[in-house]
């Protein structure tokens, strides 16, 4: 039987410029079937927490643009379970809103957080993790992230080094966080084998995360200390609307996780990709023989290896001699980039905002 103490928050506001130009403000890539499994990276976040979280308790927080997304593909969660943002602030603001919004209903609660855009290929793993690791926050006043066993040495994500064990060993004490180290510093880490990757997965009590709010970014809890006593009622929604824009915009990790003396790690390894790049959708796509992966598209390719072809509608992609290339074309925007040159498309996009206006993003 599932706990009727345990919720989930996950969080669903992000742009994904960095899959421009499939994802767009309009509709980011949580929302977008990239895997062709008919449901996409939210409903799939959505579907692998059912087992662990009763669905009344899911909530996702997101911005008010995406709404209508979110109950479209959603359409089972009660509007209450839709928190609406109305400015982005960041992970902190978010998480904290969610937390005292939570603990409004239920002062015994505890809670995984969990972004909306991430791949996972084992649920059953992920699953039994998320349930140890709920019991770990239910009985130690602790923080916990899930730590992801690394494979290579990446820069594009963040490093937590473990400290002194703690039961049978994978869940450990946070010794350092390292944000986006450069590849010699993150070949180090790999093969040292005491750091694993920051997964962005949480889970603690909502008294903790309350109380550690208070402690250590408190200009955050102090926006939302404010409406104590509003949470959970019709008078909060104006409330945030009043108040959560003029709240400082910071991640958990700088707020609390690396500030904080309780926090711990649970080292896991469930298949875990953020598929924040489109090298990481093509590490994760199945190939044809020639190493190419096509997404919902038809393409002729001659002579060629190791591209990712991703095109809306019925055109068809015929090139020659084009190697580890993306080809992303959303019909009013066409992106040709080498992969290597993918840490670029933020610029790229930034450079079409200046250069055209909210038109193509």
């Amino acid at each position: 039987m599932i706990d009727k103490h345990r919720y989930c928050v996950i969080m669903c506001g992000g742009i994904g410029s960095r899959f421009w130009p499939y994802s767009r403000s309009s509709r980011p890539k949580q929302f977008i079937d990239f895997l062709g499994t008919g449901r996409s990276l939210l409903q799939m976040s959505y579907d692998r927490i059912l087992p662990v979280v009763q669905k009344e308790n899911i909530f996702i927080v997101t911005n008010e643009q995406y709404a209508p997304l979110v109950r479209e593909q959603l359409p089972e969660l009660a509007p209450e379970q839709i928190l609406l943002e109305p400015a982005r602030r960041n992970t902190a603001p978010c998480i904290a809103w969610a937390a005292y919004h939570i603990s409004a209903i239920d002062p015994e609660a505890s809670i995984i957080v969990a972004p909306s855009d991430h791949l996972i290929t084992r649920d059953a793993l992920f699953q039994e993790s998320i349930l140890k690791g709920f019991e770990f926050v239910e009985n130690n006043d602790a923080l916990l992230t899930l730590g992801i066993k690394p494979s290579r040495p990446e820069t594009g994500y963040g490093y937590i080094q473990v400290g002194q064990p703690v039961g049978d060993g994978t869940i450990c004490q946070v010794k350092t966080f390292t944000e986006k180290p450069k590849l010699e510093l993150a070949k180090v880490f790999v093969e040292s084998g005491e750091f694993f990757w920051n997964s962005g997965i949480f889970l603690w009590s909502a008294k903790t995360i309350i109380r550690e709010l208070r402690t250590n970014a408190p200009d955050v809890a102090g926006t939302f200390d404010k409406g104590i006593g509003l949470f959970g009622t019709p008078a909060e929604r104006e409330f945030i609307e009043q108040n959560f824009p003029g709240c400082v915009g910071i991640s958990i990790d700088f707020a609390v996780m690396e500030k904080a003396s309780n926090v711990y790690v649970e080292c896991v390894d469930f298949g875990w990709n953020d598929l924040g790049t489109w090298s990481a959708l093509y590490d994760n796509s199945p190939k044809n023989r020639d190493s190419n992966v096509t997404q919902n598209c038809n393409v002729l390719a001659y002579n060629s290896t190791g591209n990712i072809f991703a095109v809306n509608g019925e055109k068809l992609i015929v090139v020659d001699g084009l190697r580890d290339y993306i080809v992303a074309d959303a019909g009013d925007v066409l992106l040709i980039c080498p992969k290597s040159e993918e840490q670029r498309i933020k610029q790229m996009v930034n450079d079409a905002h200046l250069a055209f206006g909210e038109k193509y993003l």
